[in-house]
């Protein structure tokens, strides 16, 4: 099977020799995109050093690098291994996604190298890294990041998203939308980030079958049981961001004597309780609009409901984070929660046992690091 992209060919592994073609290295092809030699990248990176490293994630480590022309590169290293030819498929399917991908708040892709087992994607460079790095950093990073900040990364992430869900073609469904796949520039517009794990979807396809893969947290329940991926998967993960940006708190809190905490749930309960503004970020020091604040927390709870089709599309969630669409009137219903982990982990490995053509298997990341770029 061949696959043919932006002007490359990549093999599949039943070939494993996965080649390039024979543009030169440092020239741009037909779609702009440039291949760089891998000698290129040793030096702009010093050697890959670690001094040079910032960030790591679940398919590679990204470097800062700084080019011959001065410019200032993020490269992200994905290793295959040459017998399985894992990472084959994540480097493959995010060069795909986003050779064409033309968007503000889409992560800009430069380039990429083939250099043996090695596969590298070189990005533009993001001043202010992740979005996880301000939640889930130190207190003062969060004291650092204004209300206005806020408000412009939650709408400028929902319109990305309904981007690659309504707008680009054939539209895509990202699978892993979460605080440390949104980068920030030098002005703090968000770039939604890492395409690894995204999948198409045709105008007329209800869902795809797809093996479960995500980050505890940001799963949509359904999609977790059934691996019926919609573009509602992605609007419940953004939902969970949304409250994640508001609230200053990640997805899921670990306690040694109560277990694990969902933010979903504590947002849930206080919505229940009428007390939904107490879910504000408290270093807010009470400097926001607190109806803009309340409006923001109900459209993150909007996009968590349990029922799919009630969860709003991703144009839609951006017209009323902007106020466009009222929603004072709208019902909000219970949200959708993985309660049971284990559960539904075994109840995976079982199908899985029994019948091969509907295998699931379950990868999740259990914590977000502060040093996740892409």
């Amino acid at each position: 099977m061949k696959f043919s992209l932006c002007g490359f060919s990549c093999f599949s592994s039943s070939s494993r020799k996965p080649t390039i073609n024979t543009t030169t290295p440092g020239e741009q092809n037909h779609d702009n995109l440039r291949i760089f030699s891998s000698e290129e990248l040793q030096i702009a990176t010093d050697g890959f050093s670690s001094s040079n490293k910032i960030g790591e994630g679940a398919f590679g480590s990204v470097y800062r690098g700084q080019l011959r022309d001065g410019s200032i590169v993020a490269v992200k290293v994905l290793s295959v291994e040459v017998e399985s030819m894992r990472g084959e498929r994540e480097f493959i399917t995010e060069l795909a996604a986003l050779c064409n991908i033309k968007h503000e708040n889409l992560v800009k892709l430069q380039g990429c190298c083939v250099d043996g087992a090695n596969r590298y994607l070189i990005f533009d460079y993001m001043e202010n890294n992740s979005l996880a790095q301000i939640l889930f950093g130190k207190e003062k990073n969060r004291m650092k990041f204004s209300w206005e900040a806020r408000r412009d990364i939650s709408l400028g992430v929902a319109r990305g998203m309904a981007y690659l869900h309504e707008e680009f073609q054939p539209h895509l469904v990202h699978r892993d939308i979460k605080a440390s796949n949104i980068l920030l520039d030098q002005n703090f517009t968000p770039k939604v980030a890492d395409f690894g794990l995204s999948r198409i979807l045709t105008d007329k396809a209800s869902h795809v079958s797809t093996k479960v893969a995500g980050t505890l947290g940001y799963l949509a329940p359904e999609y977790a049981i059934t691996g019926h991926l919609t573009r509602k998967s992605d609007v419940y993960s953004f939902g969970v961001l949304l409250l994640e940006i508001i609230s200053g708190r990640s997805a899921v809190d670990f306690d040694l004597e109560l277990g694990e905490h969902y933010l979903v749930q504590k947002a849930w309960q206080a919505y229940k309780d009428n007390k939904l503004i107490k879910v504000v970020d408290n270093t807010l020091n009470l400097n926001f609009p607190e109806e803009e604040a309340l409006r923001f927390l109900m459209i993150g709870l909007l996009c968590v409901q349990e029922t799919a089709k009630l969860r709003p599309r991703m144009s839609t969630v951006a017209k009323m984070l902007t106020n466009e669409t009222d929603i004072r009137d709208v019902q909000i219903s219970q949200p959708g929660q993985l309660p049971d982990l284990k559960n539904i982990r075994l109840h995976q490995k079982q199908t899985s046992e029994s019948s091969s053509s509907r295998e699931r298997t379950w990868t999740t990341v259990m914590s977000l690091p502060s040093t996740t770029y892409f």
